[in-house]
């Protein structure tokens, strides 16, 4: 007889990751408390298509970056013939979405995000193809005491994750016109050093030569180190509004440097630019970067406003979680409902329902190809999913209306199993768990309605 050829596997696409539920606790971790820290400064919510124009991005990450060149996975709608690309970053579509709803309309806003960004990177450890970030924009002001705030607020979250050894590193890097003096000074003194230039700085050197002082390549660090510095070119108003960043700061002891080569890559930036680093990830340092960007909007064809935002890499975070020993895994529930018989099995859906009414997670056990599964493996299971009580149904329960409630995780000496009537249960375990203080998921109480 022929043999039936099993169906080849598909497997995930090259530096596309899923996020198994082992891992997911962390994710939420995350997410709630990010969340939280950024509600608690009156930043609002808004989500923004994965997809948009190759366009936007092309005008907003400027055409001669190597994003734009070789990282965004861009594509021809075969519908329609649009130009389209999966979003590499996420002020783009925010700054898109706030002019084409006017949203500074009746006054300025303040925006967070978070979801996947695209870019086609070599995938390495923190850096993946389809990667996940978490950013706030400040879309309307123009003062120094919003870019100190979106600071303070980063450092609020990494002391809200219990996360040490990140620090901060400021820079100002002016306007418009007080880069292109200092870009005439920097390339002539850059050509003076070609020979130390490699390939990637000569590439540069015309297109984009802030970005030469990013450089991490040792033979070029000396040169570089004495390259004309981009703060000793601002004018006045720049130099106040970086020195008003700078008191705030102060004020509040909140520790940085002022690193003079912190750039950015991407032509929208102007005045206060600064990063998060740490040197607990390998070379791959920076956890957050943010920073003014004023004439983004105007180039978009939008009036002329003011904004300032920052991303961070949850990936990385997510490591640097881990490094510092992570945060036990959540109990998947309260209580696991163990049953025997079919009068038995429609008993416990009505008792599970009701637990769940009183604000309970509850799994139910279900059967499996290898058929229902005795008492004693349903209650291996009611230990592994790490139920506080199991709450057992069989034939003579059924006869009398009641239950045997099993406390899983009772100490010696404490009473461990209870008969209880069938109407009783939920204020009983409820009454468990509330002395006992064993409520696993605080999530729903609290985080719902903040």
């Amino acid at each position: 007889m022929s043999e039936t050829k099993k169906a080849e596997k598909i497997t995930a696409i090259k530096g596309m990751n899923d996020i198994l539920p082992t891992d997911s606790h962390l994710w939420q971790l995350f997410e709630n408390t990010a969340q939280s820290v950024v509600q608690s400064y009156g930043f609002q919510q808004i989500r923004t298509p994965i997809v948009e124009n190759t366009a936007l991005f092309a005008r907003a990450i400027g055409a001669v970056t190597d994003i734009v060149e070789k990282e965004m996975y861009s594509f021809t709608d075969s519908m329609n013939g649009d130009q389209l690309t999966l979003r590499p970053e996420g002020t783009a579509g925010a700054v898109r979405a706030v002019i084409e709803h006017n949203l500074v309309y009746e006054g300025p806003k303040r925006l967070w995000y978070t979801g996947p960004m695209f870019r086609h990177e070599r995938p390495q450890r923190g850096r993946y193809r389809q990667f996940y970030q978490f950013g706030c924009e400040a879309v309307g002001f123009s003062g120094p005491d919003v870019d100190a705030e979106m600071i303070m607020m980063c450092r609020r979250l990494w002391d809200d994750l219990g996360l040490e050894n990140i620090r901060l590193e400021l820079n100002s890097i002016g306007d418009a016109e007080e880069r292109a003096r200092h870009r005439v000074d920097l390339i002539a003194y850059l050509e003076k050093h070609e020979d130390i230039l490699d390939a990637e700085a000569k590439r540069r050197l015309h297109s984009n030569p802030l970005r030469i002082l990013d450089t991490k390549n040792p033979a070029m660090q000396e040169m570089v180190n004495q390259a004309p510095k981009l703060l000793d070119y601002l004018g006045e108003e720049s130099l106040a509004h970086f020195n008003g960043v700078r008191k705030i700061l102060d004020h509040n002891n909140i520790p940085y440097v002022i690193n003079t080569r912190l750039v950015r890559g991407l032509d929208y930036y102007n005045r206060t630019v600064f990063e998060w680093v740490t040197d607990s990830l390998g070379s791959q340092g920076t956890v957050c970067a943010g920073g003014r960007y004023d004439p983004l909007i105007a180039s978009f064809g939008g009036k002329p406003t003011p904004a300032v935002g920052f991303a961070m890499g949850i990936e990385r975070l997510l490591e640097l979680l881990k490094a510092a020993g992570e945060p036990e895994q959540p109990n998947q529930c309260d209580v696991y409902l163990v049953h025997q018989g079919e009068a038995a099995q429609l008993q416990a859906f009505v008792l599970g329902e009701r637990l769940r009414d009183a604000g309970l997670d509850v799994i139910m056990h279900g059967s499996t190809p290898a058929g229902a599964g005795s008492f004693k493996s349903q209650m291996k299971k009611a230990d592994g999913a790490g139920a506080a009580f199991a709450v057992i149904i069989g034939e003579d329960e059924v006869q009398n209306h009641t239950a045997a409630v099993k406390a899983m995780r009772a100490s010696e000496g404490e009473q461990q199993q209870s008969t209880v009537p069938f109407d009783e249960v939920v204020d009983f375990v409820v009454d468990q768990i509330t002395e006992s203080g064993d409520h696993h998921h605080h999530v729903h109480d609290e985080n719902c309605n903040h």
